[in-house]
């Protein structure tokens, strides 16, 4: 088995093949050829964390694998990643285990560069200014990854701490081409902003309609079983794309308050989840069909983008030596 650190796995993860990889995937989880159990979770409620499982099945290419990943909100008043994870992968033939890698950083990457797919689908071709909503891990890696696969002018980083905002800012500013700017509250980022990506733990809308454009592409990553991150005006006015429609509306630790919260209120019915991601990827289902549509992709995480992640990682240090091998 080989053995790969945080530091190994960010070394040899190539974001941009990253994103191509990931929409096969999705094709694979639309056209039902995956096996994607729902995700479950143990709970610690004294910490309002969770440790959940997720395995999953690629049979494009021959992917087995299973995360395990650690969700602690509080731990960002901590100094700590609130995600903490470990990969395990396996021979798809066999079942032998072939390798254990760190799950943290393919965590923050993998839902960027889903994020980053959903902006090259969805996004309109003359869309040039970004707004991150939210100051942590996510809102770092979708600063890094979505620049990636559209060109923008302008980048927008608003935060409940405006000292985090400054820090991020500048880390950004340091590879973006084009201006960064800390806005001083959610809606002066939001308002006429191109693209939106929503990263935060808030179990409070910090998107809503009032502040959103028409034509915009809104993305959505956070997770919060207390309420959604957008507010479900944004949602009824949009089209819906998800992950999987199966995991968008299972229950907690699975899916997406962002959806759930509307249904149950009455706002939209199921049925308003337009298409998912792997349909946009295939041609089977049309994405945008308006200048002035408002696009949201929500992301609830599913084991898909691990596993495809993983595999990447797993072949690239393959191919450079890298990792430690030991025999369980």
């Amino acid at each position: 088995m080989r053995i790969l650190t945080g530091a190994d796995v960010e070394a040899v993860l190539d974001l941009d093949r990253l994103v191509d990889v990931l929409a096969e995937a999705f094709v694979d989880v639309s056209e039902r050829r995956a096996s994607l159990p729902p995700r479950i979770a143990a709970t610690v409620e004294e910490q309002d964390g969770i440790l959940a499982a997720m395995p999953g099945y690629l049979p494009s290419s021959g992917t087995l694998a299973t995360k395990l990943v650690s969700v602690f909100p509080r731990n960002a008043a901590r100094g700590l990643h609130s995600h903490q994870a470990v990969i395990v992968v396996f021979e798809g033939g066999t079942g032998t285990p072939l390798a254990l890698m760190d799950g943290t950083y393919i965590t923050a990457v993998r839902t960027a560069a889903a994020s980053s797919l959903s902006v090259r689908l969805l996004a309109r071709d003359d869309a040039r200014t970004l707004a991150i909503v939210g100051t942590g891990v996510q809102a770092r890696a979708h600063a890094r990854a979505v620049p990636r696969v559209q060109r923008f002018d302008e980048m927008r980083i608003a935060g409940r701490d405006p000292g985090k905002a400054e820090a991020l800012a500048d880390e950004v500013a340091a590879t973006f081409d084009g201006k960064v700017a800390v806005s001083p509250s959610y809606a002066d980022a939001i308002e006429d902003a191109d693209v939106v990506c929503a990263t935060t733990h808030s179990p409070e809308p910090v998107v809503r309609r009032e502040w959103v454009a028409d034509g915009a592409h809104v993305v959505s990553v956070g997770v919060n079983r207390e309420g959604p991150e957008v507010d479900a005006e944004t949602v009824r006015d949009a089209l819906v794309v998800v992950e999987s429609r199966a995991a968008a509306l299972a229950p907690f630790p699975a899916g997406a308050a962002d959806l759930l919260f509307p249904i149950r209120d009455g706002v939209i019915g199921e049925d308003h989840i337009h298409t998912e991601l792997g349909e946009l990827v295939s041609g089977s289902k049309p994405g945008r069909t308006s200048p002035r549509q408002i696009t949201f992709y929500k992301s609830v995480g599913i084991a898909a983008e691990d596993a495809a992640a993983a595999r990447l990682v797993l072949e690239a240090a393959a191919a450079e030596g890298r990792g430690t091998t030991v025999e369980l």
